[in-house]
């Protein structure tokens, strides 16, 4: 019976996805006892991990049920299509060439599940939730705040319900933020190169987990700023040398085909929205450079990145180069509750924090009526 109650939780109306946030979570966040972290040997308060299971296992099951939304269908048949023994990995590798991690992976999980693609969505949501609240839970002051962004902003809908397979390489990419604090670059390059097999775009983190180091502001995100800046004034020579470097992956058709040379770009507003915690960690650079704190320099550091890229793909490419900032996304999310509570007083930082989430409503908003037509 509980069983065909869980399946039968399909998400139906999408305000349910802020309804449950705000009135459980703000439930929770008054009575559930807090409890203790270690973040680089300081000792945080934290939501408790039942609080935070009981919140987060709505969206899994509601990712589980998930149907005709994005790629949904897309993945529903390859998994259905895929061999169901490990044995015939080799075979169906060599006919299917593209992220082959994630045909193995999806192979690994029909082998045990069976043909059942409600439980093949399940296990891919509880992996991505989990590390999504992982990394909330541990490195942000306000993981409920964190989580209604990632809601209200519709990542949670345009990464678990669409964009699957990179959103995984996006999770395991995030556990690499903790390792990368400690500096286990070893242990963290290993983990974004298992993330390269299933999404080839997870490569991009290589590179970024150097840029994100040090200071925020520092003269390596003001080299990245310039690059960007050289990269958009010589577009053209930009994506001739882009196309150079994918020769040989497979990605060489990118520059060519219909999607790119059909692709407008990023819609300037999303990338204003995006750029909120960079822009408000610019203005409260006094406050971070006091502080000093490692999270916070590399988080908002994150975001910076993340407001470059999607600069560059408002004039480039929406659908490719705008799915790149993801991976650095959440970080700037951890980034704003603690610039708002040490930039403001406690008295203005309610009413700042009341604003953002007005604006966070109205992108919810602007985005699922105006742009996908869904509510």
């Amino acid at each position: 019976m509980v069983n065909e109650r869980v399946k039968d939780m399909t998400l139906t109306n999408y305000w349910w996805l802020l309804i449950w946030l705000v009135v459980i979570g703000g439930v929770l966040a008054i009575v559930a006892p807090k409890s203790t972290v270690q973040v680089l040997g300081k000792t945080e308060y934290r939501w408790s991990w039942p609080a935070v299971i009981l919140l987060a296992c709505p969206y899994a099951v509601w990712c589980m049920n998930r149907s005709n939304f994005g790629d949904t269908e897309v993945y529903r048949t390859t998994f259905l299509n895929a061999p169901a023994v490990i044995s015939q990995i080799p075979m169906y590798l060599a006919e299917h060439t593209k992220d082959k991690g994630f045909s193995v992976l999806m192979i690994l999980i029909k082998s045990v599940v069976g043909n059942s693609d409600k439980l093949f969505f399940l296990i891919i949501a509880v992996f991505q939730i989990f590390c999504v609240v992982y990394f909330f839970r541990k490195f942000s002051t306000s993981f409920l705040l964190c989580m209604f962004m990632f809601v209200a902003s519709t990542d949670y809908l345009s990464w678990m319900f669409n964009g699957m397979r990179q959103f995984i390489a996006v999770c395991i990419t995030l556990l690499c933020f903790g390792l990368a604090l400690k500096k286990k670059y070893i242990f963290a390059v290993c983990l974004i190169l298992i993330a390269a097999t299933i999404h080839g775009s997870a490569l991009l983190m290589l590179p970024i987990l150097f840029v994100v180091q040090g200071k925020a502001w520092n003269k390596r995100t003001i080299l990245m700023m310039a690059g960007v800046g050289v990269a958009i004034l010589f577009m053209n020579q930009f994506t001739t040398i882009l196309d150079t470097m994918l020769a040989e992956t497979q990605y060489s058709d990118l520059m060519t085909n219909e999607i790119w040379t059909n692709d407008n770009g990023t819609n300037i507003f999303r990338m204003l929205f995006y750029s909120i915690p960079a822009i408000l960690s610019l203005i409260g650079k006094r406050f971070v450079d006091e502080e000093n704190s490692a999270v916070i320099n590399m988080c908002v550091n994150c975001s910076i990145c993340t407001a470059l890229m999607y600069l560059l793909s408002v004039f480039s490419s929406g659908i490719y180069i705008g799915r790149l900032p993801i991976y650095t996304t959440l970080q700037g999310y951890v980034a704003v509750p603690w610039l708002i509570d040490h930039m403001f007083t406690k008295e203005s930082a309610r009413l700042v924090k009341m604003v953002l989430i007005c604006g966070f409503l109205a992108f919810f908003y602007y985005q699922m009526h105006l742009t996908w037509g869904i509510i």
